[in-house]
């Protein structure tokens, strides 16, 4: 049976394991994979690299805002074995270096400049433009695809997100302490919902997802079944 392609929006809170789920999904049912997230920890870091926040956290964001045409953001092809698409900064594999917790301390606010979500919201809605696309984000299905035909929104305590991210982490070989990783999430939450420019929220039509106590295996099987649902209607 031949299934009509759909987008598939998938929203919720920073390390709520939606990225994860979303890369899987898209590969179990041969959709194009692409993490918004990355875009951001993207421009972050250029914004680093380019002496474009200080030390106290302000952020140059005119001159950020006047770089953007010239920051070029792309995902090389998905590696054979694991399906992760890398992303590259202006032609650099920057991957490893834009999970790290420098960039996630100054990520949220990056994010809430319009002009840098206005630029990458462009870019994101070019890439989904044919359908068969699975994004993960803050606001994919709120603002960047509010038409999608399935929208997820993946919610999970700050206690075990924080858990989750200082398991990755240490398992990279990045030190980090629970403790900050915790307060950084909590932080990061509060910039979310409540910047100016698309703020973090459950799109009216999303289902919920809670995966606090729910297996990997179990929260994939939630979104087969949900994807099943839909586009056999």
């Amino acid at each position: 049976m031949t299934r009509k392609k759909i987008t598939i929006a998938i929203d919720g809170y920073s390390s709520s394991g939606k990225s994860t789920m979303a890369r899987e999904l898209a590969r179990r049912i041969g959709y194009v994979y692409v993490d918004s997230g990355a875009m951001y920890r993207a421009v972050t870091l250029y914004a680093l690299r380019h002496g474009m926040i200080a030390p106290d956290g302000a952020i140059d964001s005119r001159g950020l805002a006047d770089a953007l045409p010239e920051i070029s953001i792309k995902f090389s092809a998905p590696d054979a074995a694991t399906g992760v698409c890398h992303t590259l900064l202006d032609g650099e594999d920057v991957e490893s270096e834009i999970r790290g917790m420098d960039v996630s301390n100054h990520v949220s606010p990056v994010s809430a400049i319009p002009e840098v979500r206005h630029r990458l919201t462009a870019l994101q809605q070019e890439l989904g433009e044919n359908k068969g696309i699975v994004m993960d984000g803050r606001d994919i299905g709120t603002t960047v695809f509010p038409r999608a035909e399935m929208k997820v929104f993946v919610d999970a305590s700050p206690e075990v997100r924080a858990g989750r991210r200082y398991k990755e982490l240490t398992e990279k070989g990045i030190k980090a302490d629970y403790a900050d990783v915790l307060k950084n999430i909590e932080q990061r939450d509060f910039t979310d919902r409540n910047r100016k420019e698309s703020p973090l929220r459950q799109a009216e039509d999303a289902h919920v997802l809670d995966n606090d106590h729910m297996t990997r295996d179990e929260q994939m099987q939630w979104l087969l079944n949900l994807y099943e649902s839909i586009t056999t209607k």
